[in-house]
């Protein structure tokens, strides 16, 4: 009995002697790629309008905020939310903002300039030497203290405020600038980053060459090691200020002299006095102003900052 030939079979079913694999006519492969690039752009599209609904989701107070800096006390209840009514308006608010209470808005804006600098400075320290010991030593107790650090995080900082207005107040720090700044100090969270990133961007190899070489422990870490740590240090810095400069609580609690209080406190004496109604001033527009203002700063830092993000795992390594 006579076996069909390979020509006799169909196209579609010919078998390669080598590999085994089915051999494909032309069309059937135009058609697969047809169909994988289809299933991509529907894939595409649906990230696409994703992420299209979560910019206008943040967006929208950015823009509400920016649109209610350029109305009036008026104006603020009275026009469409989310359109302007006299932009011209925005300039006579902030002149008002910049002179209301003999210009103490920018002793606000100071303070929070000082509290989230200093603060963020210091925990960006912290957690960079602390994760680089966590993830590049070996001590007894090492799993215990991060366990510890990590389980903080957990924490809310509200539950913390108290007790450490009652410890900073054994020490006469509370109505200054310390009792906002030491709390903040340490991030947990940053401290775990650093520990994360520096494991998978600081090979043990370089550490020993540089050993090797005779490069002491601080000389290899301040050559070696921060650049290449630094897309971490500038997230670690910007959380740090961030979360220090729109930190509400804390310094509600530390702080009672006007002097002394962050924007976001200041601004909420304003709202509190505003929301008294017949019995108090009416300064909503300085209000929103504020607010406006206040975000700019944050909105520059991570513009001016981004660039760093993309620095790379090995750069300053060794060429």
């Amino acid at each position: 009995m006579a076996l069909p030939t390979a020509e006799a079979l169909p196209t579609s079913a010919v078998v390669q002697p080598r590999t085994g694999r089915t051999r494909l006519t032309r069309n059937e492969r135009r058609e697969r790629t047809r169909n994988r690039l289809a299933a991509q752009g529907g894939r595409r599209i649906g990230s696409h309008v994703l992420l299209l609904i979560m910019a206008i989701y943040f967006v929208i107070p950015i823009w509400w905020l920016f649109v209610a800096a350029t109305k009036s006390t008026g104006s603020l209840f009275s026009s469409p939310a989310f359109w302007f009514d006299d932009p011209a308006a925005f300039f006579t608010n902030v002149a008002g903002l910049f002179e209301h209470q003999n210009g103490i808005y920018w002793t606000w804006l100071g303070n929070s300039f000082v509290y989230s600098f200093v603060s963020g400075t210091g925990a960006t320290i912290v957690a960079v030497l602390a994760g680089y010991g966590f993830a590049k030593y070996s001590f007894k107790g090492r799993g215990v203290v991060f366990g510890m650090i990590l389980g903080s995080v957990m924490v809310p900082l509200t539950a913390l405020v108290i007790p450490q207005f009652m410890l900073l107040s054994q020490y006469g720090l509370i109505n200054t600038g310390w009792a906002v700044i030491l709390p903040s100090l340490l991030n947990p969270f940053g401290v775990y980053l650093m520990r994360v990133y520096t494991q998978d961007s600081v090979p043990d190899e370089l550490l020993e060459a540089s050993r090797i070489d005779g490069a002491g422990e601080w000389r290899t870490f301040t050559t070696i090691v921060l650049p290449l740590l630094r897309p971490a240090i500038v997230t670690v810095l910007l959380l740090s200020i961030v979360g220090t400069w729109n930190n509400f609580f804390l310094p509600l609690a530390m702080l009672t002299n006007p002097e002394t209080l962050p924007v976001t406190v200041g601004l909420n004496r304003w709202l509190t006095l505003s929301n008294a109604g017949a019995g108090g001033e009416q300064v909503w527009n300085l209000i929103t102003s504020g607010a406006f203002i206040s975000v700019l700063p944050l909105l520059l830092s991570f513009l001016l900052l981004q660039r760093y993000w993309q620095g790379g795992l090995t750069l300053g390594s060794v060429k």
